[in-house]
């Protein structure tokens, strides 16, 4: 364990993370350093750091994933420290070890703790000395489609074939009969050779109607290890999360309880310390699964520091240093309830496809409760080259009913034209019947979603806003013919009067 100083951290990332982690630093008195490709030299990211350096062209893997050149330009500018944010650069186990042998610290875990865990078979096989719930299914790469089949007569089908490296939903296919099972073996592996450069997958059994949901751990560099409870991420498109809650509607206090101390186990069999997350999926008898660990902070962590009362960022920087964790388990307990909704720029009536052009109006939310993560300001354009979400929404409450009112208040209060967005399918989600009683799971939008749905639910405003306005016109014309006939009555009095 070393315990260094950080007076000065380059961010290795940008836009709404980079922000974000920029305003911790500063309440903590630390300086900071942008990194920025030419796409995103006027981002508000770029103009808040203390210094700022380009390092490339728009497409990341001429800038924001060149590992050397992002070293190099922290070492010139005196900074003692990376925060890698999410994405990019930020569970590449080479970067992490390039960063500690360059003398600098990775304010993340170490890259022993991201090799282990970034193969999710390795994960699987670590956990498992811990006794963690796993799904049934292979527990090394698959080596043919004969031993595929083998493995199939024990698990059944459907069965989910999955990529050992990296995430999103890359190489990952269901297979529901025999007939298919070698042709997606084929694309499984050439999609995760391509994404991943690496085409090792794996099998599990296929879990119908699973609530996806993740414990958030911390640990220390002397032993210590802490979970901050669950966020429910069940409502996804192409296993990418849109809407995120803390806590989980469904989980009793002994699952909870069940899954934070599996979640420790998790982290204790890589030796792992920062901020991290396991992820399980949950039956509909609230049995629960291992899935993976994401070596780092989630897009998501604002619904966790929102119920928690702690900046998962600072505590990141106070780990780096070798900062012993302030505080027990026995001392953390849940405080309200926060819902996240991703706004990202996408098409929601057109299967969620990305959307580019010019933030022509962009006015956030304010109020109690409320929290904007963003990145981008009005009049500025939505690049193509990196992933299009444009912020977060968050709203808190004292309990989940007065969070889903006041995110449904915040989404009204949005204002964003220029791009399509997520925010009409946010509205219409969070008024479903089985959203508000917390009955679903990660088949949400397969299940209740058209876009018809979006449509009908316009009309259906539009409808009310005239039904609205004519009431309003109505009554301003009653009170207007109230105020005419009172003022004629007393014109014609002050006529009689002054007559006599």
């Amino acid at each position: 364990m070393k315990k260094s100083g950080i007076h000065k951290i380059l961010v290795a990332n940008r836009g709404e993370i980079a922000l974000r982690i920029m305003r911790s630093a500063r309440e903590m008195g630390i300086k900071t350093v942008a990194v920025f490709s030419e796409a995103d030299r006027t981002m508000p990211f770029v103009q808040y750091a203390d210094e700022a350096v380009c390092i490339g062209p728009a497409p990341s893997n001429q800038s924001y994933l060149l590992g050397d050149k992002i070293i190099a330009v922290a070492k010139e500018k005196g900074a003692d420290s990376i925060h890698p944010g999410y994405g990019f650069l930020s569970e590449n186990a080479r970067f992490a070890q390039q960063v500690s042998d360059a003398g600098l610290t990775f304010i993340g875990p170490s890259a022993a703790s991201i090799e282990v865990m970034g193969s999710k078979l390795a994960a699987k096989q670590a956990a498992q000395k811990f006794g963690v719930p796993m799904v049934p299914g292979t527990e090394t790469p698959l080596r043919s489609v004969e031993e595929a089949r083998e493995v199939v007569k024990k698990t059944g089908f459907p069965i989910l074939i999955k990529a050992s490296a990296g995430g999103g939903g890359k190489g990952m296919r269901v297979v529901n009969n025999p007939e298919e099972l070698e042709e997606q073996i084929r694309m499984a592996k050439s999609e995760a050779l391509n994404a991943f450069g690496d085409d090792a997958v794996f099998i599990e059994k296929y879990v119908g109607s699973p609530r996806h949901i993740e414990i958030q751990i911390l640990g220390d560099q002397h032993g210590n290890c802490v979970y901050l409870f669950e966020r429910e991420c069940s409502i996804q498109r192409r296993h990418q999360k849109l809407i995120e809650e803390a806590p989980s509607s469904c989980l009793t206090p002994e699952i909870r309880a069940a899954m934070g101390a599996c979640a420790v186990n998790v982290a204790k069999a890589c030796d792992y310390y920062g901020a991290g997350t396991v992820e399980f999926l949950v039956d509909e008898q609230l049995n629960f699964y291992f899935l993976e660990m994401n070596t780092r902070l989630q897009v998501e962590h604002p619904v966790t520091e929102l119920i928690t009362g702690l900046d998962l960022v600072k505590e990141q920087i106070k780990i780096a240093r070798g900062e012993t964790l302030a505080f027990t388990q026995d001392s953390l307990q849940i405080n309200g309830h926060a819902i996240e909704l991703r706004i990202c720029a996408e098409d929601p009536a057109n299967n969620f496809l990305p959307d580019t052009g010019k933030l022509e109006t962009y006015i956030r939310p304010q109020g109690y409760g409320v929290r904007v993560d963003d990145g981008y300001e009005q009049g500025m354009d939505i690049p193509i080259y990196y992933d299009p979400m444009i912020a977060k929404l968050i709203a808190w409450g004292a309990n989940r009913e007065e969070a889903r009112h006041r995110l449904l208040r915040a989404i009204e209060e949005y204002q964003v034209k220029g791009i399509r967005t997520t925010l009409p399918f946010g509205q219409w989600a969070l008024q479903q019947p089985a959203f508000i009683t917390g009955h679903f799971d990660t088949n949400f939008i397969a299940k209740y979603f058209t876009p018809q749905a979006l449509q009908e639910a316009s009309e259906t405003v539009n409808k009310l806003a005239a039904i609205l306005a004519a009431q309003v016109w109505q009554e301003q014309n009653i009170s207007l013919q109230q105020v005419t006939d009172t003022t004629i009555k007393s014109s014609a009095w002050k006529k009689r009067n002054t007559l006599r």
